[in-house]
This record gives structure tokens, sequence and C-alpha cells, in this order.
């Protein structure tokens, strides 16, 4: 037996500092069990424009480090707003960097759109995601509509509903993640 704990990585799709998506990251590991220790990066902007000619077997240093994360991760949290009825471009460029990949073959995802609307945005990531190989069921995937309005300034859930149902999605990601041992 081990009390190790178990690293999640957690990916906020947005760039914007201190955004709504990065808000609810924060909230969730402060309110995940001590069993697990999440990391939420922050250098989406940090990786190169994805392009085919680099993905060789020395990827540029940002992109090793990225997909050592994810490889070294039980799971990965991905958080994201949805720009134009799509992803932002940043957080697709970072899954376009691991599709040549098999770090997210069979790990486990949890995933969460955060938006004005999010629909498509949340259909394309379980998209993705599904071809990339992640795994991911129902309950550990949320859509929240109308984010800006369930938070405050600070990041506190002011939305009674969304914050039970963000408290039952961590809930179901964590029992997940426990599946693996």
């Amino acid at each position: 037996m081990t009390d190790q704990k178990k690293k999640i990585l957690a990916i906020s799709g947005s760039t914007r500092k201190n955004s709504s998506n990065f808000k609810i990251l924060k909230f969730i590991s402060e309110n995940s069990n001590k069993d697990f220790e999440i990391e939420l990066f922050e250098d989406l902007e940090s990786l190169p424009h994805f392009n085919p000619d680099l993905d060789t077997e020395h990827p540029p240093e940002e992109v090793r480090a990225f997909r050592d994360k994810i490889n070294n991760a039980a799971g990965v949290l991905i958080c994201t707003p949805e720009y134009v009825f799509s992803l932002p471009g940043s957080l697709k460029n970072a899954l376009e960097w691991c599709v040549s990949t098999t770090v997210f073959s069979n790990k486990k995802v949890g995933l969460i759109t955060a938006s004005a609307s999010g629909e498509k945005g949340h259909e394309q990531l379980g998209l993705i995601m599904k071809t990339i190989e992640a795994k991911f069921t129902d309950e550990t995937q949320l859509l929240i509509q109308g984010i800006r309005g369930k938070l405050d300034a600070e990041g506190t859930i002011t939305d009674e509903k969304t914050l039970h149902t963000i408290l039952a999605f961590i809930t179901n990601f964590e029992k997940e993640i426990r599946k693996l041992n």
C-alpha cells in the first residue's frame, strides 16, 4: 500500500488570467479529496503552433514537457470556454500536439465547458477526446451555461445548483480515478 497522492493535471482552455474556467479548476483543486494532487497548467500560450513537421521524435521542448505532464498524471481535467461555437484555438492547438501520441489513450479525463452557451464547444471537446481515446463518462462531463452569472469576482460559486453540480462532478471524477488501483 502506498500513501502517494494521485496526480491530476488541470488544464484551463482560457488563456485569460483568472478566467471563470481557471476559477472553477481552482475550486475543484481546493475541494478535492486530499488523496489527489492537482496541478493547474497555465502555459497553453507557451506551446508553439501545431506543425506536423515539428511533431517528430524530438518535438519542441514545451510540447515534450506538456505531453510528459499528461503522461505522468493519473487523470486530466479540462475546463474550457466556448469561443465562436468552438473550442478556443489555444486549447485545440494543445490537443493537436497530442494526436500523434498515446498520452491520452485510456487516460481518465473530466471535461467541463463553462461559457455563455457552450453546447457546440462541449460537443467538439467530447469528440476530440474520444478520437484521442481518452476515457470519460456522462458523470465526468459537465456543461455550465451562463457561467459569468454563477461566480463572483473572487471565484466563489454563487449559484447553489451549480455548486452542487460541481461537487457531484468532483466525487464522480475521483471515483473514476480510484478505479485505476
